[in-house]
């Protein structure tokens, strides 16, 4: 397998912060600055980083607070399912994650992921900003010794495929990538799709030489892959609204002056609109661009209703204890 340019160096900087527990609360410059590490899996150009992350960053390093943000993107400091452990551990200070890969350290935060939850993007905001949501981070907080900062908008993610996909029957004998974890063969199953688990990396490579059908992501993360390359059909199934949540290491917040916390939180929550805005326009641009060169073919008129019922019909039948009840009620507050 050829290595890619510059794996070699993030490999090293990984161990080098992570030998030193990622510079948290060590000196600066000054000799009393404290060092965040903020650790992400996306590029320098996807929205999350470009428009999150590093927005996070020059907020708070262009106060002065005694506070430093170095990011850490492209998961220079590991994949998805082993930052999170390096965050429980102090390794790592901040990182960005899907809920689905906190569920295993949380069940019931995996609801947010599933498949036609919620509505979109403001009914997600408005539940994780209410009573249920605020109850969902002091549980979370208690049972990983990591607390939830806020939560961003991920984008809406739809399926692609060489063919049209417009309701559930359209997915029978199609293997469908879904990344490999619970929440996602579960969102599978409830929608009707045969999954497969292929690593994100080997994506277009598993599309390109057919051992898959089809995958589903947000509109961006598909133009960032070139996954449009591999697939004649975008399908606007729309079937999760994508959501990163925004963690931190307790140990490092509750070292942080009040000054500090408040000038951080503030930062990541501030981030939450523009980061949104930033995913929307450029999937909006995105769309043109594909509809204008007349391929892939955007597949509009899909029957979302038929795969929301489905959907809710199975997680209805087969959710249980607490993950059951947040479910229902993300579902009764639907507008």
């Amino acid at each position: 397998m050829t290595r890619r340019p510059g794996k070699t160096l993030a490999v090293l900087t990984a161990a080098a912060v992570l030998a030193t527990g990622c510079s948290a609360m060590n000196s600066g410059d000054d000799g009393g600055t404290v060092t965040l590490s903020f650790a992400n899996s996306y590029t320098t150009e996807h929205p999350h980083t470009r428009c999150g992350i590093q927005v996070v960053a020059d907020a708070v390093n262009g106060q002065d607070i005694g506070v430093k943000i170095e990011t850490f993107p492209n998961s220079q400091l590991g994949n998805d399912s082993t930052r999170f452990d390096s965050v429980k551990a102090g390794d790592v200070d901040m990182d960005v994650q899907g809920s689905s890969a906190l569920a295993g350290s949380h069940a019931p935060v995996g609801v947010l992921d599933m498949a036609y939850a919620f509505d979109g993007p403001d009914h997600l905001f408005t539940f994780f900003d209410g009573e249920q949501g605020t109850r969902l981070k002091e549980e979370f907080a208690k049972a990983t010794g990591t607390r939830v900062l806020d939560v961003w908008f991920f984008g809406m993610r739809h399926f692609s495929a060489n063919s049209a996909i417009r309701t559930p029957d359209d997915l029978q004998g199609l293997r469908m990538r879904f990344p490999d974890s619970e929440i996602y063969l579960q969102n599978a199953r409830a929608v009707g799709a045969e999954p497969t688990t292929v690593a994100f990396e080997e994506l277009y490579l598993s599309l390109q030489r057919k051992i898959i059908d089809g995958q589903e992501n947000p509109i961006p993360t598909i133009a960032e892959k070139s996954l449009e390359e591999v697939q004649s059909h975008v399908n606007l199934t729309g079937h999760q609204t994508g959501s990163q949540l925004v963690v931190i290491n307790d140990d490092r917040w509750q070292e942080l002056s009040s000054e500090q916390r408040q000038a951080l939180q503030k930062a990541v929550s501030d981030a939450r609109a523009g980061n949104r805005k930033c995913i929307e326009d450029d999937e909006a641009k995105i769309l043109a661009q594909w509809r204008s060169e007349g391929e892939p073919t955007i597949v509009e008129d899909v029957d979302r209703t038929a795969f929301a019922a489905k959907a809710e019909k199975y997680f209805t039948e087969n959710l249980e204890g607490e993950t059951a009840e947040l479910y229902r009620t993300i579902r009764a507050s639907a507008p």
